[in-house]
């Protein structure tokens, strides 16, 4: 069972990792799309795809970040306690909150998945000026919540080594 959570820790963080290391450019894509927005509303005639083209920049930096952020331990934490903690009492508090994580993404990947399947059935477009169709940033919210809770259970089998005295 090891070697399985093993495995598994190592490809889920391999592509998480390369995933979120490209993301993290991704800022630059907003900032481009954000100045051309200034540029044109200054000088030219004001875009319509602008604003809503960097919201679907944004939910895209962070939902496939997301992952990566989980990853390398960059989520928020009461550190009132945690921070005195041992590293199997960290693993212990861990082991259990994940699991709340985990439920909570279920449901979350439920609905986007229907969300998704709807927008693809029916057409779905954003009801602004520029109507742009709405599956390609659901597609891609649905993959990084799959994402973040692959990546969860990447989290948790670590708590479990940790807790077994093994290291993944």
């Amino acid at each position: 069972m090891m070697a399985f959570m093993g495995k598994y820790v190592r490809i889920i963080d391999a592509i998480n990792y390369r995933v979120g290391r490209i993301m993290m450019y991704f800022i630059f894509v907003m900032v481009g799309i954000l100045l051309w927005s200034s540029i044109s509303k200054t000088f030219f005639l004001p875009s319509l795809w602008t604003l809503e083209m960097a919201q679907f920049a944004m939910v895209a930096y962070y939902m496939l970040g997301g992952p990566y952020a989980l990853q390398k331990g960059a989520n928020v934490r009461m550190d009132l306690f945690y921070g005195t903690w041992s590293d199997k009492r960290k693993a212990q508090v861990d082991a259990v909150t994940v699991l709340f994580l985990i439920f909570y993404l279920g449901v979350m990947l439920y609905g986007a998945y229907d969300s998704t399947s709807y927008s693809f059935q029916y057409g779905e477009r954003s009801p602004t000026a520029w109507r742009p169709y709405l599956w390609p940033i659901k597609v891609i919210m649905c993959f990084g919540i799959f994402m973040m809770l692959l990546q969860s259970i990447s989290e948790l089998f670590k708590d479990i080594a940790t807790l077994k005295g093994v290291k993944l």
